[in-house]
């Protein structure tokens, strides 16, 4: 039976012809694997399967997920981003029964064949050259996931609340202008959650080996996305936001500043806590799809 394999474009520029080809041979790619996405399993001979290529700083890895969760793609990680992938897959094949034989690989390590750019980190404001101000609390983005209910359904939601107020960039405030920064990337102010915000295409929630690692935007210079926000280390979400996610292919990110939401320890309060926030005028959204599924 053939191999029901995908190696992209981007993937086979990576990896280079003569890998790609012995992937879609049969030679190097696995008969059965867990989804690099929603870590269920999969088979390349019986279902649609994309090639992942994980691109860090010095290294890479090929996982494979379901077509119908991921298609296949590169993604620009950090190398901490990197090997936390590289964890959680083996932890799960060990969770199983130990680690996947050599024939069937959740993932395995692969040479680029193009140099990647660094990650960059949130942007932090600078003081201005000269001036001596007090240096501001360093802003913290607070990540909370959880299932908003949004015209009867349910839906992958994140919540980003910074630890203090954050100002523009080249400036130390005072003020705090995280709302007004987000609406120019294109987040829309939102009165209620009573509809799905508008996709914001360029940006993209990278959701990796069951784990949530980071949320990417477009680079101010045009180049590959860079983290707006990223994991220090990979964060678990519930089965039900994976397969929520794993359904919509999208994620919806509310965003609001310092002292809106809070620490809620249940979804309902969560949910309240945001609707308070929105109803003040103090709630940005926009609708992120999955790494790589968005123009």
């Amino acid at each position: 039976m053939p191999r029901m394999l995908d190696v992209s474009d981007a993937v086979r520029a990576e990896i280079g012809d003569e890998e790609a080809d012995r992937l879609l041979a049969g030679e190097t790619a696995p008969g059965s694997y867990d989804c690099t996405s929603c870590r269920t399993p999969g088979d390349v001979e019986q279902e649609p399967t994309s090639t992942v290529l994980f691109v860090g700083e010095d290294t890479a890895v090929l996982a494979f997920a379901h077509a119908a969760c991921l298609p296949s793609q590169v993604v620009k990680v950090t190398e901490e981003q990197l090997r936390g992938a590289v964890r959680s897959i083996t932890a799960d094949a060990a969770a199983q029964g130990g680690v996947p034989p050599q024939d069937a690989p959740a993932a395995q390590p692969v040479a680029p064949q193009h140099p990647v750019p660094p990650q960059t980190a949130v942007p932090q404001a600078a003081p201005q050259p000269g001036a001596q101000p007090p240096v501001p609390e360093q802003a913290v983005l607070g990540v909370t996931s959880g299932l908003v209910l949004i015209s009867g359904e349910l839906h992958p939601a994140l919540v980003v609340e910074p630890t203090a107020p954050v100002v523009r960039p080249g400036t130390t405030g005072p003020g705090d202008e995280f709302l007004t920064l987000l609406v120019e990337q294109g987040f829309q102010p939102v009165s209620d959650l009573d509809a799905v915000p508008p996709v914001l295409h360029g940006w993209s929630v990278l959701l990796a080996g069951g784990q949530l690692h980071a949320v990417l935007m477009p680079h101010p210079g045009g180049g590959q996305p860079v983290a707006w926000w990223q994991a220090h280390q990979p964060l678990t979400v519930s089965d039900g936001w994976r397969t929520a996610a794993g359904k919509h292919q999208q994620v919806v990110v509310c965003a609001a500043p310092v002292g809106s939401i809070g620490r809620q320890p249940r979804e309902d309060l969560l949910r309240a806590a945001m609707d308070k926030a929105a109803a003040e005028g103090r709630l940005v959204a926009a609708t992120l799809p999955l790494a790589g599924t968005g123009s």
